[in-house]
């Protein structure tokens, strides 16, 4: 009688084929209950936690109704665990100012972008040595036994042909309740940008994400035909704050199966701009992986239910430029490792 061989973590064929595809991939039950409620634990804690009287109140912005953010308690944030919080937590105080109306805790954006390193347990998800269970995962040639989590970020990693995976940053999305603002679509390699583009989301869901409470929407396919036109970066000359400019640098990861001359013509089904947004409704612990290229967008909250996630990206450390250029700079350690040989 033969023994079913071990497996050897992260994706599946068919997994890996729908990740190329469609260039998202939904894995549910990435994260055991027990997981899922000490990262919402940690996140209520660091929520209600932080101070107001030393805080700037830096609103974060996606463009839509301000400039986006850019100010320095946003571009230092890279080795930080800092709090920024939804434009319509505030309201004019009459006097050309603003006034915080919602209670700290119902009223943050996002927390970032250093918990993968700061805060035990969501660097927990990335070092096994923190977690007996995914022993064997974070090596480049390591590999989950059977009955171990096989999702992962480093097995995951491995199985997309990631060579040196870095974790550059990590934030809790809170989609808080009522004033959740609405994300347009964009590509994530727009803001973390290597030459060439090598950038994955791993977003998990820490509470179910509905069409209600704003849950991600994705257009299928997008990543092989939709170039990289702009980079989010530093503004130039020493100005402070940040700016979008042309992207002069390669807009699709290397491959035949990527370019522009793979949007089919005359497809409404497929190379479409304005084509028809797929939705990511997922509940809570599933895992859903991102290609920096891919378009994807959320829409407001305005249900009484928030919705709570947790992402970190990848990017390739092997034969990639990351540049002075970009808008989040690297602590003095460098980006954190996935493989931990």
């Amino acid at each position: 009688m033969s023994s079913e061989p071990a497996k050897t973590g992260g994706l599946t064929p068919s997994q890996l084929a729908s990740f190329e595809r469609d260039g998202y991939l939904v894995i549910p039950n990435a994260l055991p209950p027990t997981t899922v409620q000490a990262l919402l634990a940690e996140t209520h804690s660091l929520l209600e936690g932080f101070s107001l009287a030393d805080h700037p109140m830096t609103r974060f912005s996606t463009g839509e109704k301000s400039e986006h953010v850019g100010d320095d308690y946003f571009l230092s944030s890279g080795d930080k665990v800092r709090f920024f919080f939804e434009e319509d937590a505030f309201a004019s105080d009459g006097s050309g100012g603003s006034t915080l109306i919602k209670p700290k805790a119902r009223a943050i954006n996002k927390i970032g972008h250093y918990l993968h390193a700061l805060s035990p347990p969501f660097a927990a998800l990335l070092d096994p040595a923190l977690n007996p269970d995914l022993q064997g995962a974070g090596t480049s040639t390591g590999s989950v036994a059977a009955g171990g989590l096989e999702s992962h970020p480093a097995a995951v990693a491995r199985a997309l042909g990631f060579r040196d995976p870095r974790c550059l940053q990590s934030m809790v999305i809170c989609k808080q309740p009522e004033i959740g603002g609405a994300v347009p679509p964009h590509q994530d390699t727009t803001f973390l940008y290597t030459d060439p583009p090598s950038a994955v989301g791993f977003w998990y869901a820490l509470e179910d994400a509905t069409a209600e409470n704003g849950c991600l929407s994705f257009l299928p396919g997008s990543h092989r035909w939709a170039p990289v036109r702009q980079r989010f970066v530093r503004a130039a000359g020493g100005k402070a704050g940040t700016e979008f400019i042309d992207n002069a640098g390669p807009r699709f990861p290397a491959g035949e199966t990527y370019g522009e001359e793979k949007k089919k013509r005359g497809g409404a089904e497929d190379g479409d701009e304005d084509g028809a947004y797929v939705m990511g409704e997922v509940k809570a612990g599933s895992l859903i992986l991102i290609h920096g290229n891919l378009l994807h967008k959320s829409e407001r909250n305005t249900s009484q239910k928030g919705r709570i996630i947790y992402t970190f990206h990848v990017i390739e450390g092997e034969g990639t430029t990351y540049d002075e250029r970009n808008w989040l700079q690297p602590p003095a350690e460098g980006f954190t490792r996935l493989f931990r040989d």
